[in-house]
């Protein structure tokens, strides 16, 4: 039997872009498998497993078997047309749905009763409540549900700040669910694997369950519509179209995430969840609205993601918001770059479809854009530039980092060129070269997201790198309050000879001073011209102090010394300067410094005291802890952690907190290193000199 609601006339409402998301390992991509399959977009359903399905198509997401980047998938089911993301569970790869989500007409938050995984959705909840994207949430694996569904409902709601409203109880028999009665509908369905469910009479032993959760629906639904209200405290039952005009609207309006249940792996409830999208979801047009968007005007569009492929060139999926763009058509970008259209694909998966036209809704990926970035918005360039369309998130700060090396000097040039596209498609990835040490950087959000990003570079574009952790900005300054040297260099080889003499003070500074240079020279003994000549011989010198490192904090007062007049020079004095400099530093007790960072650490409040472990374990200084604020069941850490203690922090604070620990950093302070560990600091880096690093 079908079991098509009784709104089920309504008409087509133009393409729909639904995300994905949820915890990692809560069964994204399975889901997407199965509508999939169950829309008719694919033959068969594949599975994770055994690497056949249509999301982590790429090689390093099947590799390590999970997702590690956003997978796009359109299917028609009932005449209507939808594209699916599936983003990344994991907190590492969270970025790749930055730009997508603001864009999204709904999301569908694919989650299970797994209390272990509440932060981990509760953060996920969060950001789509501050972009305002509607939500409702699928209760993924109910055919190995160990606990009610209301029990359940209770464990899940300290995740979202809007109330979650139950749609669907499942029908038990032995403990096990073979079914569900939707209670907007009052209609009860049997499960059938792979297929969808059949109609039946509502079991006479779950009518007063059904009732209760029914009754329990519309008095939340009640809370935002004064008519409904009447009618329940009139004990009149409100008609079904009235009561899934709530739903549609209280769903676009955040007022309520609706719940569904289902088992993705088996394709259970899979039917009623897209009917739920068909009949409620929001159109393109009140996507428009909420994102600030007029209804009429030159077309418009916005990149989500940056895809570089092997023979394509760069791909930018891009949701048409207004209007439509032909094959061939030239765009402007709101940053102002202008390129025209080498093609327009559907994609499901890695595997795309060519069309002519991306209308109005679609979201479609378009060819060779290498002007457009991601999250950029783009227009017909017949209508001029557009306006950058707000909403989109920050990037977050990277967390991780590894120093890079090439294994051929060759790959030079390659490894710079590929780290560009590899930054543009995840804007997440920080690749920087200090100038100071020449150390290559490769920064982002974790030990796999680094990982996957660098198995990237070998695969796709032949550059093998040796990767390590990342050096420390160690500096050194001064102890003694005061040493007076002279500096003399004095070269005589035919000719005009060499001959610089300067005598000056050199004294510690308060930390964060910096290097400051002075004269109090009287009665000309060093002439005026040269004194720049001496300061830059001094700053030579600070380059690389007598224990191997950048000197800071100094001040240096050129009070005497002699000249010649042929020979003297500024080469001359400059050199003589540094040989006074680099004797006055040894004299003066020089003393090794370590960055010392501020770091906020936010953690469930459970975890606080695994985090504090954490952070003493690392020679960290603890200030104090509070709630975070707006985040019921967290709380913020604040402490000063030298940055030598830093590689690996998230690694374990993520290991401590199911995955959803994260910090924000910066530099406070430089304070002083003694003892051993100072001592095994400065023998490195001698070893590093010797060995020619």
């Amino acid at each position: 039997m079908s079991d098509t609601p009784a709104n089920g006339g309504r008409r087509a409402m133009g393409p729909r872009l639904i995300a994905l998301v949820g915890p990692f390992q809560s069964g994204k991509t399975t889901l997407l498998e199965s509508i999939m399959a169950r829309s008719g977009a694919i033959s068969r359903q594949g599975t994770v497993r055994d690497g056949s399905s249509v999301g982590d198509s790429s090689a390093e997401a099947r590799a390590h078997a999970m997702s590690v980047e956003a997978n796009v998938a359109t299917a028609d089911y009932l005449g209507d047309r939808y594209t699916f993301i599936d983003c990344p569970g994991s907190i590492e790869f969270s970025n790749e749905m930055r730009d997508v989500l603001p864009l999204c007409d709904a999301a569908i938050v694919v989650c299970e009763a797994d209390p272990r995984k509440i932060p981990a959705l509760q953060l996920i909840l969060r950001e789509l409540e501050e972009l305002g994207v509607p939500r409702l949430i699928f209760l993924n694996k109910i055919d190995a549900a160990t606990q009610r569904v209301h029990e359940t409902l209770g464990v899940l709601q300290p995740a979202s700040r809007a109330p979650l409203l139950l749609r669907q109880i499942p029908i038990w028999q032995n403990g096990i669910a073979t079914g569900f009665i939707d209670l907007a509908l009052e209609r009860a369905f049997v499960y059938r694997e792979h297929a969808p469910s059949t109609i039946i009479d509502v079991p006479a032993g779950d009518l007063p369950r059904e009732k209760e959760a029914r009754y329990t629906m519309l008095e939340k639904l009640a809370d935002y519509d004064d008519a409904l209200m009447e009618e329940l405290i009139s004990d009149i039952e409100p008609p079904r179209d009235q009561v899934f005009d709530d739903l549609a609207r209280e769903l676009r309006d955040g007022h309520v995430v609706p719940m569904l249940i289902g088992s993705a792996e088996r394709g259970n409830g899979v039917t009623r969840l897209l009917k739920a999208l068909r009949h409620e979801a929001p159109t393109i047009a009140q996507t428009r609205a909420r994102l600030g968007v007029a209804d009429t005007g030159p077309a418009i569009g916005q990149s989500m993601r940056t895809v570089h492929t092997a023979h394509g060139g760069k791909l930018s999926i891009v949701r048409v918001l207004r209007g439509a763009f032909a094959d061939g058509s030239t765009v402007l970008g709101a940053n102002g770059g202008e390129d025209r259209i080498a093609s327009l694909s559907r994609m499901i998966g890695s595997a795309s479809t060519k069309v002519g036209k991306a209308e109005e809704g679609d979201t479609l990926a378009f060819g060779r854009l290498d002007h457009i970035a991601s999250g950029e918005t783009i227009g017909d360039a017949k209508g001029g530039k557009p306006q950058q369309i707000s909403g989109r998130p920050p990037t977050p700060q990277p967390v991780h980092s590894l120093s890079l090396a090439i294994k051929d000097r060759k790959d030079e040039v390659k490894l710079a060129a590929a780290m560009a596209k590899l930054t543009e498609e995840d804007p997440s990835l920080v690749f920087t070269q200090d100038q100071e040490s020449g150390e290559m950087k490769l920064s982002g959000q974790g030990e796999m997201h680094l990982r996957v990003a660098l198995e990237r570079l070998a695969a796709r574009f032949g550059v093998a790198v040796e990767a390590k952790k990342g050096g420390v900005a160690y500096r050194e300054t001064i102890r003694h309050t005061t040493a007076h040297v002279r500096g003399r260099h004095k070269k005589q080889s035919g000719g005009h000879g060499q001959f610089g003499d300067v005598v000056i003070d050199v004294r510690p500074q308060e930390r964060g001073s910096g290097f400051l240079f002075e004269e109090k020279v009287h009665g000309g003994s060093v002439p005026r011209q040269y004194f720049s000549s001496v300061e830059a011989g001094c700053r030579d010198a600070c380059a690389q102090g007598p224990l191997g490192f950048p000197v800071v904090d100094v001040a240096v007062t050129l009070v005497d010394g002699s000249y010649h007049t042929v020979d003297s020079s500024d080469m001359a004095f400059r050199t003589a300067a540094r040989i006074g400099m680099q004797e006055a530093l040894e004299k003066c007790g020089p003393a090794l410094l370590e960055p010392i960072l501020a770091v906020s650490i936010a953690v469930p409040s459970e975890a606080m005291s695994r985090a504090t472990a954490i952070v003493s374990g690392r020679r960290g200084q603890i200030l104090g802890f509070d709630g975070r604020p707006g985040w019921e069941g967290w709380d913020v850490l604040e402490a000063q952690i030298p940055e030598a203690e830093m590689g690996g922090l998230i690694v374990d604070l993520r290991s401590a907190t199911s995955g959803v620990g994260s910090y924000t950093s910066k530099f406070d302070h430089l304070a002083e290193v003694v003892g051993k560990h100072a001592d095994a600091i400065v023998a490195a880096r001698a070893s590093e000199k010797v060995n020619g690093h």
